[in-house]
């Protein structure tokens, strides 16, 4: 690495303090010091003011190398670790050093083998970095904070370079899967606006069911799922999509499962955080999952509406309101995992841990050895937490949990990493889990493969989409074996 030197820099190329990071960088170019040229190839220009974007301030260090910043969450800057910047203006085979210098954690996947993901335009399926070009350390020029850098050459001068902590998944590309779902005119298949975020977001609930079990009367057993509270845990809406795909799916399991449980969903409880490119908050810097003890209306609109939701389940008579599934992303952990509650009832603690056990049998990256019970002070304000505390002794709480890595395949230490793919695969074992849980596995023996009922209202499907909702990836039926 390149000596920094001590001396302030030439005016426009560094972007204030440390502490003064307001927003993110739009198409800053970046030249030498003392240069007063014209601008030309190999000037690189930073961008991240796009959904989702986090880049607040680029140093030159030397011809070849930069500190990047980190933009910290709005209202909040104690969270600073999702990055998802452009690069562009590049000269072929130009090698540099990316230097960024101001994580908030310093225990990391970086230690372990993770690299940031990259694509171009001309490649534009995200891919990892090599691991042998990235390092974590900590750093004496910067604070002794820990830096990450990688080392990186373009190759090709017309492409804009994109760079980011994790695979992006937007609130836009969100509202364009759900829009593609609802134009299928699937009867089982419903989807409603329960309110609106702070900057007037929409924040999406989806039912998927027989529409026989939402007739006046009928009794429900309801499987509520939530995701994205904390905005840049992006794999926690593939293992969500990877749901509502197997759900909605012309698999017998799928079917089976539609006639027996009703599944509500909110997959991005903070779409403005989303939007905005935070790692852990909402727009106003508020920590969503501590607040679930008394969201405000006004300062925590999604939350509020979403517990208002739940509640009002609880009440009703006619709904059991059997599971309550949070899901996450986990910075230091390997493999998908679950956060159980502790009760002082033995056997409910037992039987808590059935579904993360079944799980483990479906999911060959699902480790019940990282599963934990817990009631730590800290954790008082999550969804599991309070409502493992609201709820009885019929209903269990999780927070699932997955690793922005990698997961290890039981009698291995090889870390394999996360592709978007794999993520959605944790996401369609959960969905079938829920077979072996209720024992719902003669069903599926029954079942023939009909052509899926439309709403009276809607058109003949003759687009392919409805023919992909049978997935051929998923796992064979044949039931888990519970030995507790």
């Amino acid at each position: 690495m390149a000596e920094r030197s001590q001396t302030a820099p030439e005016a426009g190329n560094d972007m204030g303090n440390d502490d003064a990071i307001g927003g993110n960088v739009s198409k800053y170019m970046v030249l030498p010091n003392g240069y007063s040229g014209q601008p030309k190839k190999g000037h690189l220009i930073f961008d991240a003011c796009f959904e989702s974007g986090n880049l607040g301030r680029v140093d030159q260090v030397s011809e070849f190398e930069y500190d990047l910043f980190i933009r910290p969450d709005t209202c909040n800057p104690r969270f600073r670790v999702w990055f998802n910047f452009t690069v562009e203006n590049v000269k072929e085979s130009q090698r540099v050093i990316f230097n960024i210098v101001n994580f908030s954690k310093t225990k990391s996947l970086y230690r372990d083998g993770m690299a940031p993901m990259v694509k171009s335009t001309s490649r534009p399926k995200w891919q990892r970095l090599p691991p042998k070009n990235v390092y974590y350390y900590r750093c004496p020029d910067h604070r002794k904070n820990y830096v990450m850098s990688f080392a990186f050459c373009f190759d090709r001068e017309e492409d804009i370079y994109q760079f980011a902590y994790c695979y992006p998944y937007t609130y836009t590309r969100f509202q364009h899967y759900l829009d593609s779902l609802q134009k299928r005119n699937m009867d089982y298949f419903f989807r409603e606006q329960l309110g609106q975020s702070v900057q007037q977001r929409q924040l999406d609930l989806l039912t998927i069911t027989s529409p026989d079990n939402l007739r006046e009367g009928a009794d429900q057993k309801v499987v509520f799922i939530t995701g994205r509270v904390h905005p840049g845990e992006t794999p926690s809406s593939f293992v969500c999509q990877g749901i509502i795909d197997f759900l909605i799916s012309q698999h017998p399991i799928a079917r089976v499962l539609r006639e027996h449980l009703v599944f509500k969903i909110a997959p991005m409880l903070n779409p403005d955080g989303v939007y905005l490119g935070n790692y852990r908050c909402s727009l106003m810097g508020f920590d969503l999952n501590r607040h679930w003890l008394d969201p405000s209306p006004w300062a925590h609109p999604t939350l509020h509406g979403v517990k208002q939701l739940i509640v009002q389940m609880y009440n009703d008579p006619k709904t059991s309101l059997e599971f309550y599934i949070d899901i996450h992303a986990h910075s230091t952990m390997m493999n998908g995992f679950m956060y159980g509650n502790i009760f002082e009832d033995e056997e409910r603690f037992q039987r808590q841990a059935i579904f993360p056990k079944l799980l483990c049998q479906n999911a060959e990256d699902f480790s019940y050895s990282s599963t934990s019970f817990n009631r730590d002070a800290v954790k008082a304000g999550t969804g599991r937490r309070f409502l493992g505390g609201l709820l009885d002794h019929t209903s269990y709480c999780y927070t699932l949990e997955v690793s922005f890595y990698s997961y290890t395949i039981g009698g291995t230490t090889a870390a394999v990493p996360y592709t978007e793919e794999a993520y959605m695969k944790l996401g369609r074992n959960v969905a079938r889990t829920f077979l072996d849980y209720y024992r719902l596995n003669p069903m599926v023996e029954k079942m023939a493969i009909p052509m899926p009922k439309l709403r009276p209202d809607a058109e003949p499907e003759t687009s392919g989409e409805m023919r992909q909702a049978g997935d051929s990836r998923i796992l064979h039926t044949e039931s888990a074996v519970l030995r507790i």
